[in-house]
């Protein structure tokens, strides 16, 4: 039952809220008449007048506390959960692009791509259509061609499980192209699984959706000018970059910053990858052998990736361990980035580095955050590549005397800048200095994950990680 509290007049609570506040909230009772059920109101004489001055401020005191309740219980509820509603950095793209061709997007499981399909770019238009081929009703619509006749948006989402998917779309989109946009989205590179045997050709703009990331988290991500100086930032998001690197950038884990849900969430990424995306698609005689890879890849971040040794370790063959990497890049579940392969030094000729879109798994702390920043750098490569058009890549420095720098990202071939990870070592890295001069880096800088700094000592500029990450996509 709800109360008005009684002075003659509406509760602030109904004219904030439009109603009154409940019971729990009003825990002082200052008589049988200062609280009154319904919509009438107590009374009191002359005099009682000494009680009705205590009563008004006893009451302008509960309505306070009962006011700030019902904020942090909105905010609790409502504004941790619409953080992962807010406008992802692709949703200006993607609108943009869906005017001229289809636009597909592809990322790994749960990094939001349904959510900024359905809730964040569907919100743009006034009848969009949303359809998951792991639905049985919605498969049977897709099937039947069977779309809505004032939808002006199609949605088709993981229907690259379908084997036929391209040249399906393919006849669709040819057919209806000046009735409907359609919008594909998909937990598989779907740039790479061409079994319908049709090309897409200059038909649609593909996108690849990563995690969140300190620019897109605080706000000020905006695209770097290529081949300039990154724009960092002057503020300090040091608390930010502790909870991106503790829970990762995947939306459920990171908003709810809980250890327990991070386990679960863990393990249900996992399952769900095997049992559900790659099953669908792949045929795997052992699927646990590539369940134990997949076990075994988390301690072997940031290194060179042996083969060889993977193969002796599961006890098959190394045409297998191929495969399966490559499927599970291709579920972008990791990614590889191999060394830069110049004409002026000795450099290593093979042997990528891996790193895995989920940081979070990782439990070295050192591992974990140069996989952090490998990831930050990809987005930003991608986002170039997919959006702006550069021939944008992110490479190592590694050469047969084993100097060594953890990221070089080069356009049109060109080295850009180049990125030394520390967690608080400041001074320079000799590789640093070796490879800016010997391959003319324009800029170089040594991140590290200590807060507070930002120097620059002979043309190497030492920065902390959120200020650099900042600067970013």
């Amino acid at each position: 039952m709800r109360y008005l509290l009684t002075n003659g007049r509406p509760s602030f609570p109904r004219l904030l809220f439009g109603c009154s506040l409940p019971t729990a909230y009003c825990p002082l009772d200052f008589g049988p008449r200062t609280l009154v059920s319904g919509q009438g109101s107590g009374h009191r004489t002359a005099d009682d007048w000494p009680c009705r001055v205590f009563c008004y401020q006893a009451k302008n005191i509960a309505i306070f506390f009962a006011f700030t309740q019902i904020f942090l219980d909105f905010y609790s509820r409502t504004c941790k959960n619409s953080f992962m509603l807010k406008d992802r950095y692709l949703t200006k793209c993607i609108l943009e692009d869906l005017v001229e061709k289809m636009v597909f997007v592809g990322g790994a499981r749960q990094v939001g791509k349904t959510t900024l399909a359905k809730e964040i770019v569907a919100s743009h238009f006034s009848a969009p259509c949303y359809f998951n081929w792991d639905s049985r009703n919605d498969r049977r619509m897709i099937m039947r061609s069977d779309w809505p006749g004032n939808a002006d948006l199609i949605i088709l989402d993981e229907i690259h499980k379908y084997k036929k998917w391209k040249s399906f779309v393919k006849g669709e989109y040819d057919t209806l192209k000046d009735r409907f946009r359609f919008m594909i989205a998909g937990s598989a590179r779907l740039d790479l699984y061409r079994k319908g045997g049709d090309s897409m050709q200059g038909r649609y703009h593909y996108y690849r959706l990563h995690p969140f990331s300190m620019a897109e988290l605080t706000g000020g991500h905006r695209v770097p000018a290529i081949l300039e100086e990154l724009p960092l930032s002057s503020k300090s998001e040091n608390d930010m970059l502790l909870s991106l690197d503790r829970f990762g950038g995947f939306p459920e884990p990171f908003v709810k910053q809980n250890e327990r849900t991070l386990r679960r969430w863990h393990n249900d990424k996992i399952d769900r990858l095997f049992r559900e995306d790659i099953r669908d698609i792949q045929q795997i005689r052992d699927m646990a052998g590539m369940q134990l890879l997949c076990d075994m890849l988390p301690d072997r971040v940031a290194s060179l990736l042996s083969v060889n040794g993977l193969r002796e370790d599961l006890e098959v063959s190394h045409r297998a361990v191929t495969n399966w990497l490559n499927i599970l890049e291709a579920f972008y579940y990791c990614f590889r980035i191999y060394p830069f392969v110049g004409k002026d030094y000795r450099s290593l000729k093979k042997g990528p580095k891996l790193y895995l879109m989920d940081w979070s798994e990782i439990r070295d702390e050192a591992k974990r955050f140069e996989n952090l920043m490998a990831s930050h750098l990809l987005k930003l490569v991608h986002f170039l590549y997919d959006y702006e058009g550069y021939r944008t890549n992110l490479n190592f420095l590694r050469n047969v005397d084993k100097k060594e720098v953890d990221f070089l990202v080069t356009a049109d071939q060109k080295p850009w800048f180049a990125v030394e990870v520390k967690i608080n070592e400041t001074k320079v890295s000799p590789s640093l200095h070796y490879y800016k001069e010997k391959l003319s880096i324009p800029y170089c800088y040594q991140v590290v994950k200590k807060p507070g700094v930002d120097r620059l000592v002979k043309g190497v500029r030492v920065v902390s990680a959120d200020r650099f990450l900042c600067g970013l996509i």
